[in-house]
């Protein structure tokens, strides 16, 4: 039976949270979010059943139960491992599959001793290996030339590959019939991206990629090790511009737009914050219900999924902003939080907390109040209007003021400080006994030498 592919249609969300914040964070923090990933479809025992139930056709029965088995059996698993981004072409209707075990070869004419048993050292030196990148740390050998006649991949096209990775023990981390993904956009590893633009289309080649081009020194839980290099067999199936989002249909918008947004939650826990930005503002570029003339396309559910989707990568947008300290590009990403949810809490916290950094305090103090309001009982938000009347008393003591739990919201924020117990001025009592002890002493050794004298 040949094997089918079947598309992996994964959206985790970003758990939205408010709570466990130091002083000096966002409301917006990333949790660990776990993608989901496939496990091995098992395609040949379900061949056997599918051929069995049609041997045995007097049981019927039988034959529905196994159908049913086999259908489970193809269901994919969830697993903590990060797989790469898969973006299916919106113009075919092909399925895209993924496969984690070595019991499906991609490539069964090419086992060769390369791929199968040669260390990953010898590789490296070996002089039949074209160098892609100058370091020899990027490394490829064509197994099969591409059509010459069309132009190369280069950036900011989009691609579809196929492809199979190992380790040096070869073991298979890595597995795609149909990988689609923007050249220049972090979709996948930059091995990856820079191995296409040297490859023709339909060429097959060998992959050899230094941990520097790979996964580095986080490596990638579970499969992955820290500074992992690894060997590649694929394929460049196709090359094509870019499509403009506007021209897609919103079902599409979505499904990419989400999977460029867990993207960006990937680079993010790996505090890779610049590509992280990236991957949030490529999204935020392609989920929008706006059609190619200027007008709005879409119902008004698609509508409320898309408005919905793009409040959680501005926040993450600007939490990764703050993260590369870029202020007032964060306060600005908060503000569209702002205008498309205004009682957004976590929006409303971090544009306070900017706005006070910035010295425009009343703004601040009315935005900090407002998000008061909606979630009394957040510590940082006390924390944070706390600071702020600190920094408008202009007084320097740190320690002056302390938090309050709220006990009533109104528009004066003074009833949630308490200000700290200070000294009462004026001389103190001890000081005046003891200057009159040291005058009395003096007048008694005065009167003492007079007598003698």
């Amino acid at each position: 039976m040949e094997t089918c592919c079947t598309e992996d249609r994964v959206e985790p969300e970003v758990r939205e949270t408010t709570s466990k914040l130091s002083d000096g964070d966002s409301l917006n923090e990333l949790p660990g979010e776990k993608p989901c990933g496939k496990e091995q479809l098992d395609a040949n025992v379900c061949a056997e059943q599918s051929k069995g139930t049609e041997i045995k056709s007097s049981a019927h029965s039988e034959q529905e139960g196994r159908k049913t088995e086999c259908k489970e059996r193809r269901k994919p698993k969830e697993t903590n491992s990060w797989k790469m981004v898969r973006f299916q072409d919106p113009s075919t209707e092909d399925d895209v599959s993924e496969w984690d075990s070595s019991a499906e070869i991609l490539f069964p004419e090419y086992a060769i001793k390369e791929w199968t048993t040669t260390s990953f050292e010898e590789l490296f030196a070996a002089e039949d290996w074209k160098n892609i990148t100058e370091d020899r740390l990027l490394r490829k050998k064509v197994l099969e030339p591409g059509d010459a006649q069309v132009p190369l991949p280069s950036w900011g096209q989009e691609v579809t590959v196929r492809l199979q990775g190992v380790l040096e023990d070869r073991t298979v981390v890595e597995k795609d019939c149909k990988l689609v993904f923007v050249i220049g956009e972090s979709d996948v590893i930059q091995a990856l991206e820079e191995c296409v633009m040297s490859m023709q289309k339909g060429e097959i080649a060998l992959l050899l990629a230094d941990s520097q081009y790979a996964y580095q020194l986080l490596g990638r839980e579970p499969d992955i090790p820290a500074w992992a290099p690894l060997l590649y067999q694929l394929q460049l199936l196709d090359v094509r511009e870019k499509p403009d989002p506007l021209t897609l249909p919103i079902a599409d918008r979505i499904r990419i737009g989400n999977q460029k947004r867990e993207r960006g939650n990937f680079h993010y826990q790996r505090e890779e914050y610049s590509l992280a930005a990236k991957a949030y503002c490529v999204a935020l570029e392609v989920l929008t219900t706006r059609g190619a003339d200027g007008s709005d396309v879409g119902g008004r559910a698609e509508e409320e999924e898309v408005r919905e989707y793009r409040v959680k990568c501005f926040n993450n947008l600007a939490t990764a902003q703050l993260k590369l300290e870029q202020f007032d590009e964060a306060l600005r990403t908060s503000r569209n939080v702002l205008t498309l949810e205004p009682n957004n809490v976590k929006a409303l916290f971090r544009t306070g907390k900017l706005l006070s950094d910035k010295g425009e305090y009343k703004e601040a103090m009315e935005v900090l109040k407002k998000a008061l309001k909606l979630e009394p009982t957040t510590k940082a938000i006390h924390a944070e209007l706390s600071k702020l009347v600190q920094r408008q008393s202009g007084s320097n003591d740190a320690q002056q003021w302390k938090a309050k739990p709220a006990a009533m919201l109104g528009d004066d924020i003074t009833p949630f400080l308490i200000p700290s117990k200070k000294k009462t001025s004026g001389i103190s009592w001890k000081f005046i006994l003891g200057a009159l002890l040291v005058a009395l002493g003096s007048l008694v050794a005065s009167l003492i030498l007079t007598a003698r004298n």
